[in-house]
């Protein structure tokens, strides 16, 4: 008998999306099919598939123990997130212990839930990565078992729709250049943004306004920068990157320069990883002043990249309120810190009208009822006059006096 050849042997996924990418959530229910393509008949002993999720980080340190001697230390961690395991095929059901498998296209499905803690999102960094993927073996007897394997991608959630990621950033600094013993005037800085989280694919309004005292020629610039944090046996380690920036005009000395809402473009980039115990991924929004032959001048704003984009009720109040206050602050313009005092009671209901309300209701005698007697006849009366200071000082610690120290029984 000529035994059958496997021709294809690949793992497939049910996409929950329409772009046809396999993404998945904590307790979603991940599903998809193991494909089997042969030509002529092949005896299988099981088909099996292993799904598992989890963090790793990794990274080798080399250290000089003297005397020309060297050696290096490997520094490794792995956080599991997603364990799991089934039998699509199983030799026990055939009298043999082998199962038969015609020629032409097989699909066998399989299914399991994520797990309903947060997950970490999949993730792809310089020490270490976040990965989730389903991987397939088939075990023929005689044969060496054939293995698949096929990734899927975990988004764990960020909403930027809560009170704490539609806060504004701000923040102000100044510096003073020195050279030897002449001292230059101050360069200052203030920048501000409307919120922290935004998602990909939105741009960042800033405003700023930056003020050049000093000699020199500076550049306001601004920058997103991706910061991944690895962590593993008490040590860390830390890789930054640029995302995007831009460029404002040079000032010369005695300029200022002001943006109002110059816009910064996020590209599609990873979400922020906060909750994983051995990576991090942060971004910030640095808005600095370049300063040849110096130090930069810098603010760092942090940044929170979710997944979930804004509501359009929640932009429109958070880019609103916002905006206005930071267009009130930028104007020097400040709310007062006390209301005025209402209108007088002539500059709302003059003279002709209350007495032309008193005779309509003394002509109202039909109406016995004292409530509405009561009603007509408080009607377009003055109130009392306002005051902020208690006009009755006296009257009122001699009721506090007389007030009982404790309530009386029911």
């Amino acid at each position: 008998m000529v035994l059958g050849k496997v021709k294809s042997f690949v793992v497939s996924y049910d996409c929950l999306n329409d772009s046809n990418v396999p993404v998945f959530s904590s307790g979603d229910s991940v599903s998809g099919r193991v494909i089997i393509e042969v030509t002529g008949e092949i005896r299988v002993k099981s088909l099996k598939i292993h799904a598992k999720g989890f963090a790793k980080v990794r990274w080798t340190e080399s250290r000089n123990a003297g005397s020309n001697t060297a050696y290096t230390q490997n520094y490794t961690e792995e956080v599991e997130y997603l364990n799991h395991r089934d039998i699509l095929i199983d030799d026990d059901n055939s009298e043999e212990g082998l199962t038969a498998i015609p020629s032409g296209r097989h699909e066998y499905a399989f299914s399991f839930e994520l797990p309903q803690t947060p997950l970490a999102t999949s993730f792809e960094g310089k020490h270490g990565s976040v990965r989730y993927w389903v991987k397939a073996e088939l075990h023929r007897p005689w044969l060496l078992p054939m293995k698949t394997k096929k990734e899927f991608t975990v988004f764990e959630h960020i909403d930027i729709n809560t009170p704490l990621l539609l806060s504004p950033q701000a923040g102000t600094k100044d510096k003073t250049l020195c050279c030897w013993f002449c001292t230059s005037g101050p360069i200052s800085l203030s920048a501000k943004i409307e919120r922290k989280g935004y998602t990909p694919g939105e741009s960042i309004q800033i405003f700023a306004e930056i003020e050049n005292c000093s000699s020199r020629m500076v550049v306001p610039k601004a920058a997103i920068y991706q910061t991944q944090t690895f962590y593993a046996k008490g040590k860390m380690k830390e890789i930054k990157q640029l995302v995007a920036n831009l460029r404002g005009e040079s000032l010369s000395s005695g300029k200022t320069e002001t943006w109002n809402g110059k816009m910064l473009k996020i590209p599609p980039v990873s979400p922020s990883i906060l909750d994983c115990s051995i990576i991090r991924v942060e971004y910030s929004l640095m808005v600095y002043v370049d300063i040849p032959g110096a130090v930069n001048l810098s603010l760092n704003l942090p940044l929170v990249i979710g997944t979930i984009p804004l509501h359009p009720f929640g932009s429109r109040t958070s880019s609103v309120s916002s905006q206005c206050s930071m267009a009130m602050s930028w104007l020097g313009l400040t709310l007062p810190e006390r209301p005025e005092a209402p209108p007088s009671y002539s500059e709302v209901v003059t003279e002709e009208q209350r007495q032309s309300c008193l005779e309509v209701s003394a002509g109202r005698e039909d109406y016995e009822s004292p409530l509405f007697a009561y009603i007509q006849e408080f009607r377009f009366q003055p109130p009392p006059p306002y005051s902020e200071i208690d006009p009755n000082p006296d009257q009122c610690r001699r009721t506090e006096e007389r007030r009982p120290d404790t309530c009386p029984s029911r």
